[in-house]
């Protein structure tokens, strides 16, 4: 086992590195700084993105509360905890940094806007493989991950390249919904998981198309705010799932539970068709 782990560990770092030798680094455009809703208003910067962050600070409160008192959640292993504790953490910090960044956008500010989200994504990525794969190897891997992203972010800062932090903002986003359908979960209400995937799928589609959104709703609303909104039903999602998920007496994956029910719909499909044509032999005319 930990020899295939080290072979594992082996073969991402070449392809990290075969990556970073073979393609251009992606220095951070300065338009990005330039958002769709620049209105003030009570005295506040672009206001709508900075107000729209407060339910980040909401709902990592309230999973940092409910994690730690009475044990709320029912988390029983110690690395559950931990991370889902870094995943809370990183949640509400959001708020803060993402705030600071949009009340004046800037390079020197995004830093503080990117670190708390890479705690968030690092974390889930240790919760998985705590529930999913060895409880050990997850939550060693919790302080490496969390202090990959910060890496990745500080590498850009120095750099100016954007090549780790994109890699570790957007492998979760394929990782977490092929290891959701692929794994066999530890809890119930698996399918939670891939709410929440498509909730920040949809978040980065608000986030590209931000002027455009602002055009579309005849400035009433941007697409970068609406993202806001959009991510912040991760967390809401996940909550959802650990207050209402138990053990899984019986750990099956996803996939492998929508092919016996795709089996079953088939096989019940084929014996109403042979049921009616037995029927229909039986009643013809002899």
């Amino acid at each position: 086992m930990r020899k295939r782990s080290a072979y594992t560990l082996g073969i991402a770092l070449i392809c990290f590195l075969v990556l970073m030798i073979l393609t251009p680094s992606i220095p951070q455009s300065q338009d990005y700084h330039n958002f769709a809703d620049q209105r003030t208003f009570f005295g506040i910067p672009n206001a709508l993105d900075v107000i729209s962050n407060f339910p980040f600070l909401i709902i990592g409160l309230i999973g940092l509360v409910l994690s730690h008192h009475r044990n709320y959640f029912n988390l029983s292993l110690q690395g559950e905890l931990w991370g889902w504790t870094c995943f809370y953490v990183g949640v509400a910090a959001v708020a803060v940094g993402s705030s600071y960044y949009h009340l004046n956008p800037d390079d020197a500010r995004l830093v503080w806007d990117r670190l708390p989200m890479t705690v968030a994504f690092t974390s889930i990525i240790a919760i998985f493989i705590i529930e999913r794969i060895d409880e050990r190897k997850g939550m060693i891997s919790i302080v490496p991950l969390i202090l990959a992203g910060v890496i990745s972010i500080m590498y850009w800062r120095f750099f100016d390249d954007l090549r780790p932090y994109a890699l570790v903002q957007f492998v979760p986003l394929i990782a977490i919904p092929v290891m959701a359908i692929l794994l066999p979960p530890m809890y119930t209400h698996s399918t939670y998981w891939l709410w929440a995937a498509g909730f920040y799928l949809l978040a980065k589609v608000l986030e590209a198309t931000d002027d455009v959104v602002y055009k579309w709703t005849n400035h009433i609303v941007s697409g970068h705010t609406l993202k806001h909104l959009f991510a912040a039903m991760v967390p809401v999602f996940l909550t959802l799932m650990l207050a209402k998920r138990s053990e899984e007496p019986e750990r099956r994956s996803l996939y492998t539970i929508w092919k016996i029910s795709w089996t079953k719909a088939n096989d019940g499909d084929s014996n109403v068709e042979s049921y009616a044509y037995s029927r229909v032999q039986v009643e013809e005319p002899q």
